[in-house]
């Protein structure tokens, strides 16, 4: 440890006394919510950007007013304080507005993943009891797939947001940005009864079991987190501009980054898609001093062409997660970005990690009580000892992370109370206690001078769920829509390493009926790509005689992601979905030499 270690972590003192301050937990029944954050940037920042999307841009005063005017109509429609209505659009202007606008009125904006189709796509919409289904002309035709699976009516409930007006409102939605139009823009006075008790978000999640769960945000966990985010993370002011373009139904775009721009009236310019070939181009143009990441994304610029000028940009800070270590530093001095706050946390969790004091490769620290404790993951179960109590893992020692559930770290939970129970590690250190599991493996990681704050370093999730293009993958809800494959008796997934690749492919082991000799890969193709989210799309095959279980029919993962799709260690056939395609095919020795050596584009 260093003199200049220790100045650059006590000049962050200043910083983390603010935050603490701003973080005090405020009464729940305290009036306030993000919608009245909007009014307040309105007020301070009128004319200030709040956001620039393909060519156009708004500021604060005209997004508020946009907001307004969708609220006014929402409510028109019949939408109350306590109602819940799904968000079914791609990112823009009118998705922001529209979570604000509902969110002024007291309902509850359930944001739907803009991948899903069919069966999950119908479940998000009705697990969350949706009165109303707001969606994109950009998403009208997956909709339209499972709406007549829906307790929704035609004319009726489906709202319809224009896009780039290349299509017309279906006649079975109405079209809600026409009846905004005719709007006024002041502020609704249900916004002043909105307090920070009041469940703001539905964040959907894959868990370990099941389809996806509708994790449960309110407004102030929602404000308290942008304030953690904009104060001490990315340390943005009004004069600041963030480069946002990942997606807002996640936590990540709508909290990290939409949320440091509401807390601080700071710009924001998103996209719809990530684009490497258009980053720093736009950077510039926008003069974006703040970026939201996640690992994937830093991942394909770091390996896209270098030219001399990539440090010539307005880029001073960035915040998001799942940076890998050998990346991280590359990615860091070729931009050259001198902040980098690495955050680890959950959507429906109640402890959060941040990189506060700007230590490279951690996820930094927490003030949340948490304990580290053994794990088995061949087993996939926690190690307890003779009191039937949990291990605490040594320093150093991968452990399942768990956050004490107490009144200032709440587990909100999610829709479903059994789900929310699962999630609940019970007498773990002593009777009586309660905890959340993360399903995550951490360890503590020498940094150098902290504070007395030990840091962190993210390992890998755990049991029945692992992460890939920066989506959480549940094994059992892919396993349970592919077992609905006419030729097919059982299947077990987990997720495999794939050299160059950020996270773990999707990999099924199969057993077929005993009437069927060889799985027909086309049609199965066309089966999963149609059933399943591409993300979660199994890249390998690997067709057995046998599942193997534990005495209490667990299905075993840990000799299967040990093998992986390494044919040496076993006989049975294994077939891959190259990149790019669409159909299965065998995994051949050259294709597999590709992979090994990171060059199949994973």
């Amino acid at each position: 440890m260093g003199i200049v270690d220790t100045v650059t972590t006590l000049a962050q003192l200043p910083t983390l006394l603010k935050l603490k301050k701003g973080m005090q937990l405020r009464p729940l029944e305290e009036k306030d919510c993000l919608g009245a954050q909007v009014e307040r940037n309105a007020e301070l920042y009128g004319q200030s950007r709040a956001i620039t999307f393909e060519g156009r841009t708004v500021n604060w005063s005209e997004f508020n007013s946009l907001s307004n005017q969708f609220a006014h109509s929402l409510k028109n429609q019949g939408l109350r304080a306590g109602d819940t209505a799904s968000v079914f659009m791609e990112n823009r202007i009118e998705f922001l507005a529209m979570v604000i606008a509902l969110n002024k009125l007291g309902v509850t904006a359930a944001l739907i993943n803009t991948n899903l189709s069919g069966k999950p796509l119908a479940h998000c919409i009705s697990v969350t009891k949706s009165k109303k289904c707001i969606v994109g002309e950009e998403r009208s035709e997956p909709l339209s797939g499972v709406k007549d699976e829906l307790d929704l009516k035609d004319g009726q409930d489906f709202l319809f947001v224009r896009d780039q007006g290349q299509s017309s409102s279906p006649n079975w939605a109405i079209d809600v940005s026409e009846l905004a139009e005719s709007q006024e823009t002041s502020n609704p006075t249900d916004t002043e009864e909105r307090t920070l008790g009041e469940t703001a978000l539905y964040i959907f999640t894959s868990g370990t079991t099941g389809l996806p769960k509708a994790a449960i945000m309110s407004n102030r966990r929602y404000m308290s987190s942008a304030a953690l985010a904009a104060v001490a993370g990315l340390k943005c002011t009004p004069d600041d501009t963030l480069y946002l373009c990942l997606p807002l139904y996640h936590t990540t775009g709508l909290l990290i980054g939409a949320g440091s721009a509401f807390h601080s009236g700071a710009g924001m310019f998103i996209r719809r898609k990530f684009s490497a070939s258009n980053f720093l181009d736009e950077v510039r143009e926008n003069n974006c001093t703040c970026l939201v990441y996640i690992g994937e994304l830093c991942r394909y610029l770091t390996n896209s062409q270098s030219t001399p000028t990539d440090k010539n940009n307005p880029l001073r800070s960035m915040m998001g997660n799942g940076m890998r270590p050998d990346v991280w530093m590359d990615f860091k001095n070729r931009y050259g970005i001198k902040r980098v706050c690495e955050l680890y946390g959950s959507s429906e969790g109640n402890i959060a990690f941040a990189n506060l004091l700007n230590k490279d490769c951690t996820v930094g620290m927490t003030s949340i009580e948490h304990i580290l404790v053994k794990y088995d993951v061949h087993n996939d179960e926690i190690i307890r000892n003779s009191s039937n109590l949990c291990i605490e893992a040594e320093p150093g020692e991968p452990g399942l992370l768990l956050g004490k559930i107490t009144d200032e770290a709440v587990f909100e939970g999610y829709t479903d109370s059994s789900a929310t129970e699962g999630k609940i590690i019970r007498n773990a250190i002593e009777e009586g206690d309660a905890w959340f599991n993360t399903g995550d493996l951490m360890k503590t990681v020498d940094v150098g001078f902290t504070l007395g704050y030990p840091h962190y370093q993210f390992v890998d999730r755990v049991g029945d769920t692992f992460r890939w293009k920066s989506e959480n993958v549940s094994t059992n809800e892919v396993g349970e829509i592919i077992n609905a494959f006419h030729q097919i008796k059982f299947c077990n997934i987990y997720g495999v390493e794939i050299p160059g690749a950020d996270g773990r492919a999707g990999m099924a082991a199969i057993t077929l009926n005993d009437d069927v000799a060889d799985l027909d890969l086309n049609e199965f193709s066309n089966f999963v790509n149609s059933e399943l989210p591409k993300y979660a799309v199994p890249i390998f095959l690997r067709i057995q005689s046998d599942i193997e279980v534990t005495g209490t029919f667990k299905m075993l993962k840990g000799d299967l992601r040990e093998q992986g799709y390494d044919k040496d260690q076993f006989t049975d056939p294994v077939y891959v979905m190259k990149n790019g395609e669409e159909t299965y095919s065998d995994l051949d020795d050259d294709y597999l030499s590709t992979i090994s050596a990171g060059q199949a584009g994973y």
